[in-house]
Parts: C-alpha cells; sequence; structure tokens
C-alpha cells in the first residue's frame, strides 16, 4: 500500500469541506507527474490533505475510494481523477515549517517539489507526520 498527499487551497476545496460531503472527486490536475501519480493510487491507500498556499499545513486523512477514471472536464482524455472520503483529522495540523525543520523528512516531495499538487510520501515519513499530527499510522 502506497501513501500520498493531495495539495487544496482552503478557499477552494477544504479538509472540513470533504468532511461535510463525505467523498470527492480528485479532479482538475493537469500536471502530468501530478496525474501519474493518481493513475498509481489504490483503492484504500491513505492520503494526506495539505491546505496549501492558506495554512500551510497536513490537515487530515483521506483514503482512495475510486481508482483513476477519465476526468470528464479534460477534452484530450488524457487525464484523470480519483474519488477521495475523510478518515479522520490531524489532532494537531503539521506545518510544512515543522515538516522542514525535520531531517528526517527533508526528502518527501513537499519539501523537494512543493509545487507538485498530488505526491508520494514514504511509509516512514507518513509515520512520523502522523506521530507529529497526533494519530496512529
Amino acid at each position: 500500500m502506497a501513501s500520498w498527499l493531495v495539495k487544496s487551497e482552503p478557499s477552494t476545496y477544504s479538509w472540513d469541506r470533504l468532511v461535510r460531503e463525505k467523498r470527492t472527486r480528485w479532479d482538475g490536475v493537469r500536471n502530468h507527474q501530478a496525474a501519474a501519480n493518481l493513475k498509481a493510487m489504490k483503492k484504500g491507500d491513505p492520503v494526506f490533505f495539505y491546505h496549501s498556499n492558506e495554512g500551510l499545513e497536513i490537515v487530515g486523512i483521506a483514503a482512495v475510494a475510486k481508482q483513476a477514471y477519465p476526468d470528464p472536464s479534460d477534452q484530450t482524455g488524457r487525464f484523470v481523477m480519483v474519488d477521495l472520503v475523510p478518515v479522520k483529522p490531524l489532532t494537531t495540523p503539521v506545518t510544512l515549517a515543522q515538516i522542514r525543520e525535520d531531517a528526517r523528512l527533508n526528502h518527501i516531495a513537499l519539501v523537494k517539489n512543493s509545487r507538485l499538487s498530488v505526491q508520494p510520501v514514504d511509509a516512514a515519513a507518513f509515520r512520523l507526520i502522523c506521530k507529529l499530527g497526533g494519530v496512529a499510522a
């Protein structure tokens, strides 16, 4: 099982909205690397939900509810989307500043390639971020 991180500005789509709606389609991704990550997601994979630009913090854990399928907003037919469901909020959000300050996390995409909207998170980093956030992995 792989772990992931998705980014959204809370004013566009927030963790609270995902919790309220209980399920969402993660669509509109047009970066090829991010799209390849969507295609690699499997049902049940855990996904950190990161508030970008406004907040700069991981606030919750979602799960892939439906694997990649065509994104109808893409006229080229090359891009996909997945469905996500909320699993649990982090007790304490984990900020980008905390992640950057922790040498054990300096290798993750959030630090190395911060603009990537859908990114993998290795198992050790996932466990550590969960611990920092006050939740079990």
